[in-house]
């Protein structure tokens, strides 16, 4: 440039384009981190809870129960059944037509009172000919003896032989014995003749009555032969049969008390005692047969009826009351599934004691410690690790975690 030229205006350097791209390169970003939050890193965080979810689940879930004190003086209720202490069916002796009957359903009758009357001509006719046919026997017999003591006279002065003499005592001892066999036959008849009248066997009620005058009756009391004319029972005192489950039937002997409730008394209760037991286990049914006596109570127990025993056996070393929802057992007896700290499972054999149905007495092999799984599935084996949940607390098992 000379001096002459004139000078060149320089024009500002602008910044702009710059402050453009750095303007559109945070949009972006913001615009992909925008899209990261809202869309990838979510579904990352999801799919890993849906892992960590799975995983989760994949443990078994259960629920536990800690074992109580069992109360030593906890009775034992039992369905029984009330018989009476006599009962018997009344038939018939001889077979006739019913000529009368004197008491009916509901009667109460004394030891050898007159129920019915029995019109059985043939056996009357029998009786007649058997009294004949003993006289007849007890003529000869008295001829005989005669005759016999005649000829021993004269035997004594060899007015005749021995052997005629042998003769006629024979002879006497062969009527006596007819006369004998026709007095047990009279004797026999007179006796089936009594039973045209029916009388009963004690004191008691007559629970049943199934003739009327003019009925044919068969003597006998097998089906084929003959019905049952009357039914009586003796209702001052009371049987009370119950079955007493194996496990608790130690406790249970002659002389524990214990009460009778029944359904249509509701909060009544009628002292029992039991007075005698089978002394064997029913190889069926696993229990033992136990019989209390109770008292009618004027009536308002009746024979026949359902009733609930409740026994309270002699107090033996307390155990812990368990659920029986949480019983198992495997081929080597009763068990439990416990947890232990580790979350873990561990099979446990315990020793069970009084059965009270909804929940059982162990007498050995727990603690109240431990945690005992409810309703153990059959998949659950020692060394299993399982995760412990609440669970709803069933009626009177309380403890459950």
């Amino acid at each position: 440039m000379t001096s002459n030229e004139p000078p060149i205006a320089r024009q500002p350097v602008s910044h702009r384009p710059r402050l453009r791209i750095a303007a559109v390169a945070a949009v972006v970003t913001a615009v992909v981190a925008a899209a990261l939050t809202a869309g990838i890193v979510p579904r990352v965080s999801g799919e890993a809870a849906l892992q960590s979810r799975a995983l989760v689940a994949q443990v078994p879930a259960v629920s536990t129960v800690n074992p109580k004190a069992a109360s030593a003086a906890q009775d034992i209720t039992l369905p029984a059944d009330v018989q009476a202490y006599q009962d018997a069916a009344i038939h018939a002796r001889v077979s006739g037509y019913l000529r009368q009957w004197y008491v009916d359903i509901g009667a109460q009758v004394k030891a050898g009172q007159l129920l019915a009357e029995i019109d059985a001509p043939e056996v009357s006719d029998q009786l007649r000919q058997a009294r004949a046919d003993e006289a007849t026997a007890a003529a000869n017999y008295a001829l005989a003896r005669t005759t016999a003591d005649r000829w021993k006279d004269l035997q004594i002065t060899h007015s005749v032989a021995q052997q005629e003499t042998d003769q006629k005592v024979a002879d006497m001892a062969a009527k006596g014995a007819l006369l004998a066999s026709a007095r047990s036959n009279t004797a026999r008849l007179a006796q089936l003749a009594s039973y045209t009248q029916i009388r009963a066997p004690f004191d008691g009620v007559i629970t049943a009555r199934n003739v009327d005058a003019g009925a044919l009756i068969d003597a006998g009391s097998a089906p084929a032969q003959g019905r049952e004319l009357f039914h009586i029972s003796a209702g001052s005192r009371l049987r009370v049969y119950v079955q007493v489950p194996q496990g608790v039937s130690a406790a249970v002997r002659p002389g524990v008390k214990g009460w009778l409730t029944l359904p249509q008394a509701p909060g009544e209760r009628y002292p029992a005692t039991v007075t005698r037991t089978a002394g064997a286990i029913d190889t069926v049914t696993r229990s033992l047969r136990v019989e209390l006596d109770v008292d009618s109570q004027g009536g308002r127990i009746l024979p026949g009826a359902y009733a609930e025993v409740h026994i309270e056996p002699e107090a033996g070393r307390p155990g812990l009351d368990l659920p029986a929802s949480t019983l198992m057992f495997p081929a080597g007896g009763p068990s439990v599934a416990i947890v232990g700290q580790d979350g873990k499972i561990a099979i446990r054999r315990i020793a069970l004691g009084r059965d009270f149905g909804s929940h059982v007495e162990v007498l050995s092999g727990l603690t109240t410690s431990d945690r005992v799984i409810v309703n153990p599935g059959d998949g659950l084996t020692s060394g299993t690790t399982v995760r412990v949940v609440p669970a709803r607390p069933a009626a009177g098992q309380g403890g459950a975690t």
